[in-house]
């Protein structure tokens, strides 16, 4: 592996500052790995800037030099987009950390990529305003990873994935040029949205430092309601019938049995015994009007279920959602022995297609033979099959044949490869199969020119959402 000269180390200290390098083996380690199963190479160095001066410093002189760069905040990505595959620094904006700026009257917060979500949400909960995103790691995930990844989350179905709270950004460009993107303002028409462009790049264009993001008033009052089912066609019937209604879900769930079982401690609520998939919907309204609204669709959902539980306790609403939340963590307990692990697959459908779409994902499943759970958000037909895989040549041929049966189901019901977790380095092969089934591989042809005008020396995290062979 070639590794920095004394000089370009030298340079990039100098305008980074010492003590925001990381420089020994034992600081560098836990940067090798994110929170999948994807271990990438130890960086050279860990740069940990304070400001989008000194990262621009640092991109001149690595893309001057030829240096590999790969971006990371709170290492919760689920497809290695943020360990290095191939050498190089790591830059870590986690000591930008502050919340700068706060409009309630205009509806947005200024942040630096470094806020974790759940720590945004406290500070904004005391001026009853949330934002809304929400992905399952939220206490760890950032503002910065979750625009990088167009993250969504248990509330999607509702206020949709990050793309649709971001108004602007200040971001700087794989050759160092700082740049600022969008308003504060809600609509403008003023050429090319760049803004859109950053949100999803996984850190292939530049590091964002800073992002201008919408919030929400809190809702007044919410309540919950769990149903249990046989068949998933059933669930979808139900769901659908709810917000046919005019009923839209603030979260819509569904969980597998195998799933409600690694929870079901935590949830602590009886399961019927004929149960095979768990149905949970929130809906949100005012104090005057819940009541209404619930009722309305509990008589929904008891044409297709015969156990219906509701819940307005707000006490006990927080500890089923904390249990759904950790549902992955929960699914690793049911490991074979320590060294199987948990993938998490990740593909969307419209909600429609996804009875169907399940079905044929468990028949494919089935034929390999392997364990496998299913979850997620069924609102807006998002599906995590969860993959326990031996960690070996043979157990991970497996898996990637099986990725590639399931994403080629997906892509045949108007679906897509990735929803909400990126495509990093695991999911890269698949993107290209999507586009080669819609006959559009020049797509990714613009999106790699794209990426040559924000990094015309390819040096920012390579090997991610586009496949690269090593040499």
């Amino acid at each position: 592996m070639k590794t920095l000269s004394s000089d370009i180390i030298k340079k990039i200290v100098d305008v980074a500052g010492k003590n925001n390098v990381l420089f020994t083996k034992e600081e560098k380690i836990p940067y090798k790995n994110d929170a999948s199963y994807i271990q990438g190479l130890l960086p050279e160095l860990v740069i940990m800037p304070e400001n989008a001066d000194q990262i621009a410093s640092v991109l001149k002189i690595c893309s001057s030099n030829g240096v590999n760069v790969t971006v990371r905040s709170g290492g919760t990505a689920l497809t290695g987009s943020s360990v290095l595959q191939y050498p190089g620094i790591l830059i870590n904006t986690m000591k930008m950390d502050k919340i700068l700026d706060l409009n309630l009257s205009s509806r947005y917060v200024v942040c630096q990529p470094g806020v974790r979500l759940d720590k945004l949400n406290e500070y904004l909960k005391k001026y009853n305003f949330f934002y809304p995103p929400d992905p399952a790691s939220s206490r760890a995930s950032t503002v910065g990873g979750s625009i990088s990844t167009n993250a969504g989350g248990l509330r999607a179905v509702k206020y949709g994935a990050t793309k649709e709270w971001v108004l602007g950004a200040e971001f700087v460009t794989g050759n160092g040029n700082i740049i600022t993107t969008g308003e504060y303002t809600l609509k403008r028409s003023a050429g090319y949205d760049i803004t859109a462009l950053l949100i999803g790049s996984e850190g292939t264009l530049g590091v964002l430092t800073k992002a201008i993001l919408k919030i929400e008033p809190l809702p007044e009052e919410s309540g919950r309601i769990l149903s249990f089912f046989r068949d998933i066609s059933e669930v979808g019937m139900a769901i659908s019938d709810v917000k046919n209604a005019g009923i839209t879900p603030l979260i819509a769930e569904f969980m597998d049995l195998q799933t409600v079982d690694s929870i079901r401690d935590r949830m602590n609520i009886d399961i019927p015994e004929y149960t095979q998939f768990l149905l949970m919907i929130d809906i949100d309204s005012t104090k005057k009007s819940l009541n209404d609204k619930m009722i309305q669709a509990e008589e929904i959902i008891k044409k297709y279920s015969s156990d219906i539980i509701v819940i307005t306790d707000k006490g006990k609403m927080d500890e089923i959602y904390n249990a759904r939340k950790g549902a992955y963590s929960s699914l690793l307990k049911q490991r074979e022995n320590d060294k199987q692990i948990v993938i998490i697959g990740d593909l969307i459908v419209p909600a429609s297609e996804l009875p169907d779409t399940m079905k044929e994902i468990r028949r494919k499943i089935d034929e390999h033979k392997i364990k496998a759970t299913l979850f997620g958000h069924i609102g807006d037909g998002n599906i995590h099959a969860n993959i326990f895989a031996e960690n070996t040549v043979d157990g991970m041929k497996i898996v990637d044949e099986l990725q590639m049966e399931i994403a080629r189901i997906a892509i045949s019901h108007r679906g897509c490869v990735s929803a909400e977790h990126g495509i990093g380095t695991e999911k890269n092969i698949l993107l290209y199969e999507e586009y080669r089934k819609k006959n559009s591989l020049y797509t990714l042809e613009l999106m790699k020119n794209i990426k040559n005008v924000f990094d015309p020396e390819n040096i920012m995290n390579r090997g991610k959402i586009f496949y690269e062979k090593q040499d």
